[in-house]
């Protein structure tokens, strides 16, 4: 009768042991299907569907941090172009500047008015001057707050007569703000200033 009852406590123990594993693996299987899930979910919260032409075009979704050095770089790219191409029309030169000076702080406007008052965008008018820029490379350090720059770019300006090449070297830095229609990439360049603007070459278009 004795052995009768140990060999019941055993398999009530073989039987509780096996309860406990069954149930360690229904956790586990659980806790994997759970995070499988959110995981499959991230995974397609980031693929987005652009509409184009009638066809649906696949496109992936990133974290801004990964994409902060092209933004940044963009964004100094469109404030020189809005600020340096311009063309021999009032509303034109101001539309581009007004467009300008919504990336750029005090600093910025600062040299606006400095060329505005010493008739600079005048004589760009009553010349009939284009002016125009490429921006070649942008230095841009990371590793700081705000971000540190330096842009090198080429600008040219072009008459009836001639057309001359300027070498242009700009610096500043780069704060984080809020975005908007205005400021898309949600950067605002300080304390710029220009320490190049020399003509490198003068060519003559006249025939």
């Amino acid at each position: 009768m004795f052995q009768q009852f140990k060999n019941i406590d055993s398999a009530f123990r073989h039987i509780k042991l096996f309860s406990y594993l069954l149930i360690t693996a229904c956790i586990a299987i659980t806790c994997f299907a759970i995070y499988e899930s959110y995981r499959s979910s991230e995974n397609y919260k980031a693929h987005i569907y652009i509409l184009a032409n009638g066809k649906a075009l696949e496109a992936i979704a990133a974290d801004r941090k990964d994409n902060i050095p092209v933004e940044a770089r963009d964004q100094i790219k469109m404030f020189h172009e809005y600020f340096f191409t311009l063309d021999p029309d009032d509303k034109e030169i101001q539309a581009n500047l007004t467009k300008a000076l919504y990336l750029a702080d005090e600093s910025a406007k600062r040299q606006y008015d400095n060329l505005r008052e010493s008739g600079y965008y005048a004589n760009l008018i009553s010349g009939n001057i284009s002016q125009q820029i490429t921006v070649d490379s942008i230095q841009l350090d990371m590793n700081t707050y705000p971000y540190a720059f330096k842009c090198y770019a080429t600008e040219k300006l072009i008459r009836s007569t001639s057309t001359t090449t300027r070498s242009l070297v700009t610096q500043g830095c780069l704060r984080n703000v809020s975005r908007s229609d205005n400021n898309p990439h949600g950067f605002l360049i300080e304390k710029w200033e220009t320490l190049e603007n020399r003509d490198e070459q003068v060519k003559n278009t006249e025939q």
